[in-house]
């Protein structure tokens, strides 16, 4: 017993030792940043990250946390943060010369010369044989285009370590850069030769030898390089590259394939042949290689995000959200599978739901352009065209080479013929993407509106001439064409637009608008979309043209189940629904019609734009109760929409409505139609209601200036001079308005009126 009781003794003395010990913040410390380290020799830099950042919860001034957390944030490619954990060790440690150096490497990346050499510098003044801020300054100068410094210095760092073989690359690339072509592949082979295992020195090698095409070398030095780091993606990445350079992605392809037999554990290296298929246009095959690789790596998310995306692009997007909510399951915060939310919602015509969840991401990352630019979209879904430009401009600080962004805000630019935004999109996108079209075409629209059509065709043409597989070049060069009534011309280029993109519906589009500009016979374009359809039979819009141009020709019975076929290849093509009711109800089935209006709600409830139409159906069979229903239905959906607010404005002042409300929804239809007289007309109408006759008048001559034609108009402005007891201009309009339609609905109306004055 005794024993038992000193063993229990000792036991509780261990264990008291024990926890204090865990709880002594040194030790925690240490053991996170020896975990961390552990992870970080593993390449398992995502676990490294949170046992570093464990470290500094327990200690903030561990300056050894700071420098393995930027190290490893270097690793991840997130270089601010590595920035930030660099600039907080030097502050703790002055003395940790890496981290000095480190620091200045980044700077130097990021363009600031000044602020990295005093870095280098600062190493210096303490150790002047110090050989790698040496080899700092030779790239300081070389970024200067100090090409005499720059191999000056880098010679310093070679004479203090001659055995590095980074040394000898960099002095290689000086070299290059100089043209002094024998020297750099003397540097490049004594770099291989310092350290043959080192792939960085092997892949500058085959870099050389490739700039020169000398293929047979390149391609042996990409085997050394594979040879020497065959457990790294990168070797093999820069061999698919080089056969690509070749126009070899048969081989390129290939060598990714044996990549992912290689780099079956590794993510990064699993994944390069799906990534590869996505890049080079070879979509089917890449959907079912992610599909395979979805199915044997279940944790994967970065791969979940990538097949996610690869089916958006197919249209896929009922499958592209099931895979996204298992993302958002794991983890509801992620911003890439919110903003992928969003993207979907936006597709599915729920522009509310998309621009809540899409908040959510913004307020996650402030700074994520891609969020800001998918709020655009959504802001746009919602008719919010002050919040779409917000966001768009937001989106473009952020990232001025978001090409989608940029290509929005020149519509937006385009629609308010503000040239200078227009042309400053041009120029930002010409700077970051030279060979992207995008901005060529941006900064042509704006010139040739600024008065400069010699430079603004230059531009267009620059576009083909950079992109001549890119549609967009032929496509706006034959928009110009068009305005210039350069017919055969125009028609050429959308033919060649169609040629590199078959399903480019706006191509098909601009050839219909060219044809009727002409006067040619529908008949003409039925055909031709005919035979396109033939190469691209699946393309909604075709069909939705196709039934339009029949519906145009009174060719209902072919139009109906054209546009049936539009919706069944797209159930949110709002045009399709649109064209199909009207169709329907010009073959008088007015019941098929408002049976295709509730099928367009069901699809799409957050659209505004069924409710209005099923609401004026119903006006017109006299349905007035159910008419204002669909319109407040509408209004529930977008409280500011003024199409709605208009007719259930004008709807309850015919019917013995509130006026009140009434006044209050048509001066929510006047500020979101400014330039409409049907606006001014139901605001005139309340103010008329309200007693307020002048205020009625001045917008009831804005009507029918806009209008002439319109009776009703004329008539309530008989009406509003007649409660101003002036008499002639009532009378002249009363009669105007039964001259222009003596059947129109207040017809008997306004002969009693007429009949009043004469009395």
């Amino acid at each position: 017993m005794k024993r038992s009781a000193v063993g229990l003794l000792i036991a509780a003395i261990l264990c008291l030792f024990f926890v204090s010990c865990s709880r002594d913040p040194n030790v925690r410390k240490q053991k996170y940043l020896e975990s961390g380290k552990r992870y970080y020799e593993k390449a398992k830099y995502r676990e490294a990250v949170i046992q570093f950042a464990n470290a500094l919860q327990v200690d903030p001034r561990f300056a050894d946390a700071h420098y393995q957390l930027a190290q490893t944030y270097i690793k991840l490619g997130a270089y601010p943060s590595a920035y930030n954990e660099l600039l907080r060790t030097v502050d703790l440690q002055p003395e940790n010369e890496k981290a000095q150096l480190d620091l200045g490497n980044l700077l130097l990346a990021g363009r600031h010369l000044d602020e990295a050499e005093k870095r280098a510098q600062l190493v210096l003044a303490n150790h002047s044989d110090n050989p790698d801020a040496h080899a700092l300054l030779a790239n300081i100068a070389s970024a200067r285009g100090n090409n005499d410094a720059a191999l000056q210095e880098m010679g310093k760092a070679i004479e203090l370590s001659p055995q590095r073989a980074q040394f000898r690359t960099n002095l290689g690339v000086l070299y290059q850069n100089t043209k002094q072509f024998a020297e750099a592949e003397s540097a490049f082979k004594k770099a291989v030769e310092l350290d043959p295992k080192s792939s960085n020195a092997w892949l500058t090698l085959a870099a050389f030898y490739s700039a020169q095409q000398r293929w047979s070398e390149g391609e042996q030095a990409l085997e050394k390089a594979v040879q020497a780091d065959p457990s790294s993606p990168q070797p093999r990445i820069a061999f698919a590259r080089f056969y690509m350079m070749q126009k070899k992605n048969d081989r390129a392809e290939q060598v990714l394939d044996d990549a992912k037999k290689a780099l079956s554990d590794n993510p990064d290296g699993y994944r390069l042949l799906a990534d590869f298929l996505m890049a080079t246009g070879k979509l089917d095959k890449a959907l079912a290689e992610y599909a395979s690789l979805a199915e044997q790596h279940k944790d994967d998310v970065p791969l979940k995000k990538m097949y996610v995306s690869a089916l958006l692009q197919k249209n896929r997007v009922d499958e592209a959200n099931k895979l996204n909510e298992e993302i958002l399951k794991k983890n509801s915060k992620d911003v890439e599978a919110l903003i992928v939310k969003g993207r979907i919602l936006i597709v599915q015509r729920k522009g509310s739901d998309a621009i809540q969840v899409l908040d959510t991401a913004v307020k996650s990352e402030p700074d994520n352009a891609a969020a800001h630019y998918f709020l655009a979209l959504a802001a746009d879904e919602t008719g919010d065209a002050n919040r779409r430009e917000k966001e768009l401009r937001e989106a473009v600080r952020l990232r001025p080479d978001l090409v989608e962004a940029q290509s929005a805000l020149a519509t937006v630019a385009l629609r308010k013929r503000d040239w200078e935004t227009l042309n400053k999109s041009g120029e930002t996108l010409i700077n970051a993407q030279p060979n992207s079209p995008q901005g060529y075409v941006m900064r042509a629209i704006a010139r040739f509106n600024r008065k400069d059509p010699v430079n603004g065709e230059a531009d267009f043409k620059k576009a083909i001439e950079v992109a001549p597989q890119n549609p967009i070049g032929y496509l706006r060069l034959g928009e110009l064409r068009l305005t210039q009534g350069r017919f055969k011309e125009a028609d050429t280029l959308f033919e060649q637009a169609l040629e590199r993109d078959p399903n480019s519906a706006e191509a098909m589009q601009a050839l219909v608008a060219s044809s009727m500009t002409q006067k040619q016979p529908a008949a003409k374009m039925i055909a031709r979309i005919n035979a396109q359809l033939a190469k691209a039979p699946n393309n909604s819009a075709f069909y939705t043209m196709l039934g339009g141009l029949e519906a145009q020709s009174k060719d209902f019975a072919n139009a109906e189940p054209h546009l049936q076929k539009a919706l069944e290849l797209d159930k949110n093509n709002a045009l399709a629904f649109g064209l199909l009711a009207q169709v329907q109800f010009a073959s008088g089935s007015s019941e098929k019609a408002m049976a295709t209006y509730q099928n367009w709600i069901l699809q799409n409830p957050k659209d505004v734009r069924p409710y209005v139409m099923l609401g004026s159906l119903e006006e017109l069979k006299n349905n007035w109760q159910k008419a204002q229903q669909m319109y407040q239905k509408a209004l529930e959906v977008l409280p500011d929409y003024p199409v709605a607010a208009n007719n259930l404005a004008y709807s309850m002042l015919e019917h013995g409505g509130n006026t009140d409300v009434a006044l209050s929804l048509a001066q929510v239809a006047r500020r979101g139609m400014q330039d409409s007289p049907n606006s001014a007309d139901t605001l005139a109408w309340a103010y008329y209601h309200k007693g307020a006759y002048g205020m009625a008048v001045d917008l009831l001559h804005d009507a029918v200036k806009k209008s002439p034609d319109n009776a009703t108009y004329q008539y309530h402005l008989g009406l509003a001079y007649l409660k101003q007891n002036e008499r002639a201009r009532a009378k002249e309009h009363l009669q105007k308005a039964l001259q222009l339609n003596p059947k129109f609905p207040a017809a008997d109306d306004a002969r009693k009126a007429l009949d009043q004055l004469k009395g």
